[in-house]
């Protein structure tokens, strides 16, 4: 509904402008940052004084993942992506872009609609900084840097080309997960998928196709727990955000995943360490599991999980 929203309210934009006589040579919003109208991204402006300058693009057209070698790239057609300027004979607001029924005045003196061209996004992760506690870091947004190339504007005096345009950036804040277990002292453990989970309501991390070596019955010495590699193949760390129902024990262990939750992320641990210190006390067994120096990916979009992160403690019986 908010996309056919969007494209109605910009097909009003284009048929509303009044003549007037402001000559406009050149577009100047270098100082102006961009917004959006809604949560969709699909309507990014920029505003001040009496000028306005738009830019509609298709939905999912901003890509939360960073562009490491080729741009996004698409074509302006005054259709699904389209760049519009105008000039007003008054002070611009925002509901005069983002309004449903935007005010009368002021009046457009003067419109430039992009016609033709290349709409080019290249897209950057926004880091948070490495934790003084343990060295970890999350995704706190991205930025979108937007320029339109070979852009022909027509203008009422007639067509005008510019090689580039710098529309500028457009940033998206994410607000991170905490990473924080409903019981952070207790693991569980599937052992014939050889997987060992720990859980909140939304996300679980799990160590997937363990080496049983890991968790053999047998006390380490102190400072001295099982070390082994976290590949591709084996020992691999997967952190996995969900979203419908609450998650809880029942979903692990299952041959076949359950579908509610469903999986909304997926990040892929690389390089690190896995480190199991046993303890048996009685006829009881403890293996605590840590994961060190494990980066998590998505994409191209990654993040540190941390220097020691704990993931509880499988206790069993040994009888």
């Amino acid at each position: 509904m908010k996309k056919y929203a969007s494209l109605l309210f910009f097909a009003l934009l284009l048929n509303g402008c009044d003549d007037g006589d402001l000559k406009v040579d050149t577009i100047d919003f270098n100082t102006v940052a961009s917004t959006n109208c809604d949560t969709t991204n699909t309507l990014l402006y920029k505003i001040k004084d009496r000028e306005s300058l738009l830019l509609q693009l298709a939905p999912s057209s901003l890509i939360n993942n960073p562009t490491l070698l080729d741009t996004l790239t698409y074509n302006i057609d005054n259709s699904n992506f389209r760049v519009l300027y105008r000039a007003y004979d008054g002070a611009v607001g925002v509901p005069n872009i983002c309004g449903i029924i935007p005010p009368k005045t002021p009046n457009v003196i003067e419109e430039w609609v992009g016609t033709q061209g290349k709409i080019q996004i290249t897209t950057t992760q926004i880091t948070s900084v490495p934790s003084e506690v343990d060295g970890s870091t999350r995704v706190t947004g991205y930025n979108h840097s937007i320029v339109f190339k070979n852009i022909t504007f027509l203008k009422p005096s007639g067509p005008q080309v510019e090689q580039e345009y710098v529309f500028g950036d457009f940033k998206i804040t994410i607000t991170p997960t905490p990473i924080t277990f409903a019981k952070p002292e207790e693991a569980g453990e599937c052992p014939d998928l050889k997987q060992v989970y720990n859980y909140n309501a939304a996300f679980y991390i799990m160590l997937q196709n363990f080496d049983p070596t890991l968790f053999v019955n047998e006390a380490t010495p102190a400072g001295h727990p099982r070390t082994r590699d976290i590949t591709a193949t084996q020992n691999n760390v997967v952190y996995r955000t969900l979203t419908g129902v609450a998650l809880n024990k029942d979903y692990f262990c299952q041959v076949t995943t359950p579908t509610n939750p469903a999986v909304k992320e997926t990040w892929n641990g690389t390089n690190g360490t896995v480190e199991v210190t046993t303890q048996i006390a009685g006829n009881l067994v403890q293996h605590t599991i840590v994961i060190k120096d494990v980066t998590l990916v998505k994409g191209n979009s990654s993040f540190k999980l941390g220097n020691n992160f704990a993931m509880g403690t499988i206790t069993k019986s040994l009888n």
